[in-house]
């Protein structure tokens, strides 16, 4: 069946008597066929002479300027196809199919936000087939609506974000259509505006006039707010806070949101549908129930009595003044005090106790929980995560049969400890995912609520995160990247999705690894495991493939590409360009090399280009979105707010109009920052040589390097001599003192094993200088050891010692052994593709809901090795896990695991408690997060380590989950051969695979 076309108008018909926001979204739908088409649909309404309810919509058309939601098409326009829309057992033209039989509605009647889509025969007078969409309440209708825009071609990021309609020259829908969308996973969905400054207020203050108490966030801005709430089909908002109140600076705030059917709340901090600036604008003394309850009770009450008419979630309790902790100490009484008034007040208002009410038990709240505050069963607990998306505890027992259920308080934006992030998007979908997921199975439900910041540019985690909490079974760990793919195709076509979704699972991953505004120079080694070039070359690898994705769309859409994929990839691997030249800056300043300068000047490169990102952003689309990119993001030192003024870290210069004591010719190794010839701290005195790390067969990147440069006023020769198994990648060369020029080399080294002589070695690589070596020093030559070693046949899979360590990936395991149980039910592990530090994912124990376990109940990840370096219990090896960041979502059930060295005894650690008594209960503090929090959280995980006597041979490292929630990244067994990095020593080789 036709719907519409570029010369014919779809056609909408609804009645007069649906709610206000269903209208309002059919004349969306109606645009979204003009955005299509380039033709707007019409929107007929069925009219009655007696309305049985007067329903407002002031404020729809006071901001629409008009006072009708029919719409006309283009005289000149073709009819297209008929959809008929309304909510069930509110209008006639609904009700009216239902008891003809034309339309069966009992899969969606009396459900919450369900709907249906059929096509009908025949449906009324003169409409010989349509399309009928049908709400089980109003916002199941208006889903309906929405879902239909989707389908045709409109983002629900298309104001938002810019992103292009798809057009086309005619749309279908097929015959015999019956489409069944149940009600959602989560009942309540939403997000929270809130750390809006400096980006969002400056775009606001730009764009919409100030109220009487100077804040811009009016109806005018909300109203593409709730929009775009319901286009993704969320249905809860708490308004933005900072510096403006919601239902003050604009009256008609409230009665928009209701119109719209967006159901209000508040945050956390603020009671009763209050704002925190209502209290300093109009209330009366402290902020402190102890002392002034007397005018903090009609304070609340006013709050809900302005309510009341709308659709709230009335947030329950008290924090103290400014979002900090109501009192020094958990003071129970004080609180159950004021809940217990709380209600009191709520049962004079309403008459009753059925308005929903919810406690979000964040930061030290949650200590008042836990040490016995009495809630009423219909309260919702709204659990909080770490404010690192992490969540900090979930129902257990009994509370997952309260009425009022559970729910979720997540971020993917925060200002506080150990440092805001708010600049760009650093959350990667797998780990929402993950802690979502698991609060689902774990019966919280009811609410999920996300803080977003200032929307922008979080575009990519709203999106996901309000996806899963609509349909929580349609995303599985396996099926993230399809998810990025579809949506990618959404915004950019189905041509671009596969491209589009692998830049974005790259840019999350690499993001991840730390939030922007923690990276700093001292972060990834410029010594060690070649991380910072490797890193840094998967940024420039990305920001280049975004690039050249961004050359095959379409003009119109580029501007949305380059909001939420473009400038994040070209920013962060500048941003990343600056810090690593940063730490190069400094270490060649050490080792006197001219090339400091060059890369002082590459910082200051970096740290324009960074601000001209943020010109492009702002001054795009005509200015746009001016503002929305001032967030400063470098020139952290050492504090969590954000710096007031962008600073670069401390560069360094080194003289080059004089030449160095020991010459013009440097050579360095790498894994030290000594330098030869020449004396300095990090090798012997007056010592001409430099020794590599050692080399052997199994190396994982197969080569060393070192690097000639030069520290003088001369350009000079070199020549490097060697034994004849030893192969270096150029022999021989000249280089220039100029530093903008080419005025160091990096040589790589690697050994032809076939002519190396078996067993352990060393060989000498001499680096000859065509100017002398100043006036005391002679030839420098770097040492070479070498460990010719093979292991033996009867090892025929596993990983191999090398450099005195071993680096496993936990998703490469050699095999897994079964626990106790059988059936889908028991125990098991699930790959986590791309989550968190490693190439390969994470492995995580599952089902959510699995008993505690011990070593003999529980499944085992088992890691064949192999080793030629003996340790003892006086020179033992170190076992180091690396672990997701998550916390104790049981109190009584601390996170754990159990790993063993061939048959040996297992050893169990509780890695994440601040006490623990017998390894039976994990005691969180009253306001504080587990010991190791901050760095657990900067780095993306726990690292958890132990010793084991481990002697030469082949092993098996068996590793144990005892409870859901431990999700092993990575495994490290340090011989003695580690060196500081920030990931750990990149992955050993694997031999047999």
């Amino acid at each position: 069946m036709l719907l519409a076309s570029k010369s014919a108008a779809a056609q909408l018909m609804l009645d007069e008597f649906d709610w206000p926001g269903v209208l309002r979204a059919a004349d969306d739908l109606a645009a979204d066929f003009g955005r299509v088409t380039g033709v707007n649909g019409t929107v007929t309404l069925a009219k009655h002479t007696k309305p049985p309810v007067t329903l407002n919509a002031s404020v729809i058309y006071n901001l629409t300027h008009s006072n009708t939601f029919a719409r006309s098409g283009a005289k000149s326009t073709g009819k297209g196809g008929v959809i008929i829309a309304g909510t069930l057992g509110r209008v006639p033209l609904i009700d009216d199919l239902v008891k003809s039989k034309k339309i069966d509605v009992s899969e969606i009647s009396g459900k919450w936000e369900a709907y249906m889509w059929q096509t009908v025969e025949k449906p009324m007078p003169g409409v010989d087939e349509a399309l009928v969409l049908i709400g089980s309440d109003k916002r199941g209708t208006i889903y309906s609506l929405y879902d239909v825009s989707e389908q045709i071609g409109v983002s629900p990021w298309y104001w938002f974000a810019d992103v292009p309609p798809r057009t086309k020259a005619a749309i279908y829908t097929q015959k015999n259509v019956r489409i069944i969308q149940g009600t959602p996973s989560v009942k309540y969905r939403g997000f929270f505006i809130n750390d809006e400054a400096p980006a969002l207020t400056g775009w606001m203050n730009v764009n919409y006039p100030k109220g009487p108490y100077g804040s811009a966030f009016i109806a005018d801005f909300y109203q593409h707010v709730f929009e775009l709430l319901l286009r993704l089909r969320a249905n809860y908002f708490w308004p933005a806070s900072w510096g403006s109140m919601f239902n003050v600076d604009d009256p008609r705030n409230q009665p928009l949101a209701d119109e719209y059917g967006i159901v209000m709340g508040t945050s956390h901090t603020e009671p009763f549908m209050r704002a925190t600036n209502e209290w300093t604008t109009f209330g009366h003394g402290p902020w402190q129930w102890n002392v002034n309850n007397e005018s903090i009770i009609p304070f609340l009450r006013y709050g809900v009595e302005r309510a009341k008419p709308y659709e709230s979630i009335i947030t329950m309790a008290m924090r103290g003044s400014g979002d900090t902790a109501l009192s020094s100490s958990i003071e129970t009484t004080e609180l159950e005090d004021i809940v217990d008034t709380q209600r009191e007040i709520l049962q004079q208002v309403y008459g009753n106790l059925s308005v929903p009410q919810m406690w979000c038990l964040y930061k030290e709240v949650q200590a008042y929980y836990n040490m016995g505050m009495k809630v009423a069963d219909d309260i919702t607990l709204l659990w909080a995560d770490d404010n690192w998306g992490n969540v900090r505890q979930l129902p257990v027992g009994n509370e997952t049969e309260r009425s009022g259920g559970a729910g979720v308080y997540f971020h993917v934006d925060y200002v506080g400890d150990p440092r805001n992030y708010k600049w760009i998007n650093t959350v990667q979908l797998e780990k929402i995912w993950e802690q979502m997921n698991f609060a689902y199975q774990r019966d919280a439900r009811d609410i999920w609520i996300v803080n977003v910041g200032d929307i922008k540019p979080e575009e990519i985690p709203i999106s996901f995160f309000l996806d899963l909490a609509y349909d929580a079974s349609s995303i599985s760990a396996n099926t993230v990247s399809a998810w990025t793919k579809q949506w990618s195709s959404q915004q950019w076509g189905p041509d671009a999705a596969d491209d589009v979704a692998d830049v974005i699972e790259r840019l999350t991953k690499l993001s991840n690894l730390r939030k922007f505004e923690q990276v700093d120079e001292n972060l990834y080694s410029v010594l060690n495991y070649n991380e910072a070039d490797d890193i840094l070359a998967q940024w420039q690898d990305l920001a280049a493939d975004a690039q050249k994705i961004n050359g095959t769309l379409p003009a119109s859409a580029t501007a949305s590409y380059f909001e939420m994929v473009l400038q994040p990839a070209l920013a962060g691997a500048n941003l990343y360009d600056l810090y690593i030249s940063t730490a190069k800056n400094q270490m060649y300043a050490i080792q006197g090399r001219n090339s400091a300068n060059s890369m002082a000047a590459r910082v200051l490169d970096d740290f324009n280009t960074d601000h001209q990102y943020t010109v492009d952003y702002n001054t795009l689309l005509n200015g746009k979105w001016n503002h929305m990119m001032d967030q400063t993001h470098i020139g952290y030192l050492g504090y969590w707010q954000q710096p007031m003024r962008q600073s670069t870290p401390g560069l360094h210069y080194v003289q080059t109009l004089e030449r160095g004591l020991a010459g013009d010719m440097g050579v360095s190794v790498e894994a030290s920052l000594g330098v030869v010839p020449g004396d300095d701290q990090y090798h012997p005195n007056s010592g001409e040589s430099l020794v590599l790390p050692p080399m052997s067969p199994y190396g994982a990147s197969g080569q060393r390097y070192i690097e000639i440069f030069n520290r003088g006023v001369n350009d000079f020769n070199w020549n490097i001599s060697t034994d004849p198994f030893v192969k270096v990648s150029k022999a021989a060369g000249s280089i220039s003192p100029k530093p903008e020029a080419d005025s160091q080399t990096r040589i790589y080294i690697t050994i032809d094993w076939d002519k190396c002589p078996p067993g352990s070695g060393m060989s000498v690589l001499n680096v000859s200088s065509s100017r002398d070596y100043g006036t005391q020093y002679s030839m420098p030559s770097v040492m070479i050891p070498y460990n010719h070693t093979s292991v033996p046949s009867s090892f025929k899979e596993g990983f191999v010692e090398d450099d005195a360590h071993i680096s496993m990936d936990a998703a490469h395991y050699t095999r897994t052994a079964k626990g106790s149980g059988s059936g889908s039910n028991a125990p098991h592990y699930i790959n986590l593709p791309n989550y968190g530090r490693t190439a390969s994912g994470a492995m995580a124990l599952m089902p959510v809901l699995a008993p505690s376990l011990s070593p003999r109940t529980a499944p085992a990840l088992e890691y064949d090795f192999y080793t030629f370096t003996n340790t003892s219990s006086t020179k033992p090896a170190n076992v180091t896990f690396y672990l997701s960041p998550s916390l104790n979502t049981s109190p009584k059930r601390p996170l754990k695991y159990a790993y063993a060295i061939d048959d040996g005894k297992p050893d169990t650690a509780a890695y994440v408690c601040d006490n623990c008594n017998d390894d039976k209960t994990a005691v969180e503090s009253s306001q504080y997060l587990p010991a190791g929090w901050e760095t657990a959280v900067g780095n993306n995980a726990w690292s958890s380590s132990t010793n084991a006597t481990i002697p030469a041979g082949q092993h098996t490292l068996k590793f144990w989950a005892l409870e859901p929630g431990v999700v092993l990244m990575k495994v490290v067994v340090d011989l003695g051969g580690v060196r500081p990095s920030y990931l750990g020593p990149p992955e050993s080789r694997i031999i047999g695979k």
